[in-house]
């Protein structure tokens, strides 16, 4: 499949509406900005950075926490928000209707009052499976009665984010379904967000599932490079890796529900640029995120499903010291001094 150059992604606006009335959801791209280093820039600086008009054009970002030095740099910005309840909070906001209350009152309806620009809150990140999983569903039912029924705020999606071990089966695509361990978490979890019309958040990495299975897995394929389709499942063809890791969560969710009719948001997707070579280095970093940006805003879609509008966010701001040694450390696309570790984002 042949990609359009880079520089087109500059210069193209996409907005297309799909099926939930109360929002606008669109191809594009946005950022994970996580703080577990000890040598990262302060929040207020990272923030006017990214609004900063004549720089990069990143209008959606994910934070993984409620950290109110982010809250108060984003008041007032233009910055479309996701907002992470941590996952040791979980317990917390599920134990009370109250206590889901004072979360949201502190972290949502006061910084809404100052000009922060939710769209969605995300209980967790993959939390399911863990100790907390059988809390996510609770907790983001007393978060949506706060959120939605008791404030009133009709745009805001509650939600949560999973990875590819939620899936039992995922090859080829069409099979994709939910792991014993979790399915009766995974389908109740999946039911109620389908009844309040809220995405499922999945994080998704190719670069993971090439180092696991190099022998089974190109290159090419991880890296949107293929010209011709790797996999064939029934009418649909895959020229990439990261469609079919999509559509595998499609097909899960549409076994549960019945229906196509679902929004699914890419929470995380990224590459390294060192940490596990020859895997792992600049050049695939610079590959893989410039045509993942380039498939979400440009053809915002996969083989299942095309009216996905692909909304995804690139892992990460920065690499992060204090994550696990290795290449876990080394996903930033931005150095501490905002300079651009890769050709990325567009000035």
């Amino acid at each position: 499949m042949k990609m359009a150059p880079t520089s087109t992604i500059c210069v193209l606006v996409v907005t297309i509406a799909v099926f939930f009335p109360s929002i606008v959801f669109s191809g594009d791209a946005g950022i994970n900005y996580g703080r577990e280093g000890d040598n990262l820039p302060p929040p207020k600086q990272v923030i006017d950075f990214l609004t900063d008009e004549f720089k990069y054009k990143i209008s959606l970002i994910r934070v993984y926490d409620a950290n109110t030095d982010i809250l108060e740099a984003l008041s007032g910005t233009n910055l479309v928000v996701t907002i992470c309840v941590p996952n040791e909070a979980i317990a917390y906001v599920a134990s009370s209707q109250e206590a889901a209350d004072k979360w949201v009152q502190d972290h949502i309806i006061t910084y809404v009052a100052k000009g922060v620009r939710f769209r969605y809150v995300c209980v967790g990140n993959e939390a399911i499976p863990g100790i907390v999983a059988s809390f996510v569903e609770p907790a983001i039912r007393n978060l949506y009665t706060s959120i939605r029924i008791k404030a009133g705020i009709d745009y805001i999606f509650v939600t949560t984010a999973v990875g590819l071990n939620v899936l039992g089966e995922s090859y080829p695509p069409s099979q994709g379904q939910f792991g014993h361990n979790v399915a009766q978490i995974m389908n109740s979890l999946v039911q109620y967000l389908y009844s309040i019309e809220s995405p499922l958040l999945i994080n998704v990495y190719p670069y993971r599932a090439l180092v696991t299975e190099p022998e089974h897995i190109s290159m090419d394929y991880a890296l949107f490079k293929s010209q011709t389709p790797v996999v064939r499942d029934g009418s649909f063809e895959y020229y990439n890796l990261f469609d079919a890791m999509v559509d595998a969560f499609v097909a899960a969710m549409a076994r549960v529900v019945g229906s196509d009719n679902f929004k699914l948001v890419v929470s995380e997707s990224g590459w390294p640029t060192g940490g596990r070579e020859p895997y792992s280095s600049v050049e695939n970093a610079r590959i893989y995120n410039n045509n993942l940006r380039e498939h979400a805003i440009v053809t915002g879609r996969t083989p299942r499903k095309a009216d996905i509008n692909m909304e995804v966010y690139i892992s990460s701001m920065f690499n992060e010291n204090f994550k696990s040694d290795g290449d876990e450390q080394c996903f930033g696309t931005f150095y501490n001094n905002f300079t651009q570790v890769y050709p990325l984002w567009c000035p």
